[in-house]
C-alpha cells in the first residue's frame, strides 16, 4: 500500500490526514496518509528508511525551511521562496530521491486572485516565516508591492507600531501569516488601525480555525472584504497530489 504523510513538530490538528484518507476511500485509491510527528528534522532520514512505501509527504511548521538541506532537487519556485511544503519521494533501485515543491504559493494566488480589484496595488504581509515568504512571492507574481510586518524591526521589515491610518489607504491588502487569533486563542488579533479600513480593504487570513477570526471580524466591521485560509488549504491539497504524480 502506498503511503503519504505529514512531517511536523505537532501535527495532531492536521487537515491533510483526514482530507487525504477520505479521498483515498472515496476514490478507491489503495493508499494511506499518516502523520509523522518528529522532534527534530534530523529524524527525517529515519522516517524515510522505515517507510519504503512512502511516495510523498507534506511539510509543516517548523520544518519548511530546514527540510531544504535534506532534498536532492528543489523546484526554482520553492528555491526562490526559500521554503518547501511538499516533497515527492522516488525510488530507483536502492536510490531514494527527494524533490521539494511549494504548494502555498499556488493555493494562495488561485484563492486571492478573484478578490483583487484595480485599487489593490500594495500589500502588508503579517509575519516573516516560510508561509509569509510564499505569500510574498505570490502577491508579487500578481503585480502587488509588498511589505513585511513583524513585532521586531529588521531590514525590509516594519513593526505594527509603524502602521498608520494613512497607510491603510495605500496598503489595501493585508494577509495574516501569523498564528495570532488561532483557536484556542480566538479572541486575539493583529494590532492594526482597523477603523481606517473601508470597502476597498481586503483582509486574507491564512488561518481557518475559527472560520471567522477576530482579524476578519474587525475588518468586516468597517466594510472590508475578508477571507480565511480554508480554500487555500484545499487548493494546496489538490496541488500536492499533482506534484506527487508529476511525470507519471
Amino acid at each position: 500500500m502506498d503511503k503519504y504523510g505529514l512531517i511536523g513538530l505537532t501535527v495532531g490538528h492536521s487537515f491533510s490526514k483526514n482530507y487525504f484518507n477520505e479521498k483515498f476511500e472515496n476514490e478507491h485509491i489503495h493508499a494511506t496518509y499518516i502523520n509523522f510527528e518528529i522532534p527534530s528534522i534530523k529524524e527525517l532520514t529515519e522516517v524515510i528508511a522505515q517507510n519504503p512505501e512512502l511516495k510523498g509527504f507534506n511539510v509543516t511548521i517548523p520544518y519548511k525551511q530546514q527540510i531544504m538541506d535534506y532534498l536532492d532537487k528543489i523546484t526554482p519556485e520553492a528555491k526562490a521562496i526559500g521554503a518547501v511544503n511538499v516533497v515527492k519521494v522516488s525510488h530507483k533501485g536502492k536510490k531514494t530521491t527527494l524533490k521539494g515543491y511549494n504548494s502555498d504559493v499556488v493555493g494562495f494566488t488561485r484563492s486571492i486572485e478573484p478578490l483583487l480589484e484595480p485599487c489593490h496595488k500594495k500589500a502588508l504581509i503579517l509575519g516573516t516565516g516560510g508561509a509569509a515568504k510564499a505569500i510574498d512571492y505570490g502577491l508579487k507574481s500578481l503585480g502587488l508591492e509588498t511589505v513585511f510586518v513583524s513585532r521586531y524591526k529588521s531590514p525590509g521589515v516594519i513593526t505594527y507600531d509603524d502602521i498608520t491610518d494613512s497607510m491603510m489607504k495605500e496598503y489595501r491588502v493585508i494577509v495574516n501569516c501569523t498564528p495570532c487569533g488561532m483557536y484556542p486563542h480566538a479572541e486575539e488579533c493583529p494590532r492594526l488601525p482597523y477603523e481606517a479600513m473601508d470597502s476597498h480593504t481586503l483582509l486574507y487570513d491564512l488561518l481557518y480555525n475559527p472560520d471567522e477570526t477576530n482579524f476578519m471580524k474587525q475588518g468586516a466591521k468597517y466594510g472590508a472584504t475578508v477571507k480565511n485560509g480554508l480554500e487555500m488549504l484545499l487548493l494546496q491539497a489538490f496541488v500536492s497530489w499533482d506534484f506527487w504524480h508529476e511525470g507519471e
